[in-house]
């Protein structure tokens, strides 16, 4: 399967003013707004969209409110969604909608749905970094620092990470059926995984719940530009009130830049930027989890300071 990446993220909510601030907030743009919900967008089309966990066009809940309730993926056309309609209806039920998307479930209960690509190419200021010995990444008098007018706007949908039963069940779900490609793992805890029409480290994280009541999402997020705007954005998101979770710091599995925060949503919602990619020659790697595997350094938010106070 040539599975392309995320298109869009479906949450059923308890709070839906709550949820529209939150994303305004987060810096993405306003795509619908109604009395059952909302969508917001990143600069290449990627989505999130909530409703109340009660609207009956969700599909069927796994886990309690506010949580995921549909994880969309792209494909390049009609003939590979047809390809995956096939093999999952083998053993699943499989549901089209009148746009052609195709709807079902994985092994672990989580709403899964496919349908051509509705990205688009991204258009934003170049990110370039000066570094001694190489050719200089912005042009001569261009500040990498913008007091105003800085970007805001996360560029793609990322990733989404999910606490599951059996994560060596889920794992083989998305490996044998849908074609993804385990790049990383955390021993004994499970995999992040790419689909293989996509080289960014993972698109799906898989964490083995030892909880039976813990399953659902445990955290999301969109691509930044750069670290950068992983600190600022986040920083000006603190300022406001939001209860950073995790944060600012850098991981290892993938080396994105990370701040994560408290959501609506039912998990943490993250601020991401500068993420590894790989290709079919790469080896990957297992670790225990833990503070030492988990980033290679963290930071935690205080107020600004001057020597002159």
């Amino acid at each position: 399967m040539n599975i392309l990446g995320l298109e869009s993220l479906v949450f059923g909510v308890l709070d839906l003013d709550a949820c529209h601030q939150y994303l305004l907030d987060y810096g993405l743009n306003l795509v619908e707004k109604n009395e059952r919900g909302g969508t917001y967008q990143a600069l290449d089309g990627g989505t999130v969209v909530f409703k109340l966990d009660t609207d009956p066009s969700l599909p069927k809940a796994n886990a309690p409110a506010p949580n995921i309730r549909e994880t969309v993926y792209g494909v390049a056309d009609q003939t590979e969604l047809d390809r995956i309609a096939a093999e999952l209806s083998k053993d699943r039920e499989v549901n089209v909608d009148q746009e052609g998307t195709i709807h079902s479930f994985d092994d672990s209960g989580f709403a899964i749905a496919f349908r051509i690509t509705r990205k688009r190419k991204i258009v934003a200021p170049h990110v370039g970094i000066n570094v001694p010995g190489q050719e200089p990444g912005r042009a001569m008098n261009e500040c990498g620092v913008l007091l105003e007018g800085h970007s805001k706007t996360p560029r793609s949908l990322s990733h989404v990470v999910y606490f599951v039963p059996d994560h060596k069940k889920a794992e083989a779900f998305y490996a044998d059926r849908l074609g993804f490609i385990t790049t990383d793992r955390f021993i004994n805890i499970g995999p992040f995984m790419r689909p293989a029409g996509l080289n960014e480290h993972h698109s799906l994280f898989l964490i083995q719940s030892f909880n039976p009541h813990m399953v659902g999402v445990n955290h999301f997020t969109f691509h930044f530009g750069s670290g950068y705007e992983v600190l600022r954005n986040g920083w000006e998101f603190a300022q406001k009130g939001y209860k950073s979770f995790w944060g600012p710091g850098r991981h290892i599995m993938g080396s994105n830049f990370f701040w994560y925060f408290n959501s609506p949503f039912g998990g943490t919602m993250e601020f991401d930027a500068d993420m590894d990619l790989h290709d079919d020659n790469w080896t990957p790697r297992a670790m225990p989890m833990g503070s030492d595997t988990s980033q290679v350094f963290l930071f935690d938010q205080r107020k600004k300071w001057s020597p002159g106070e």
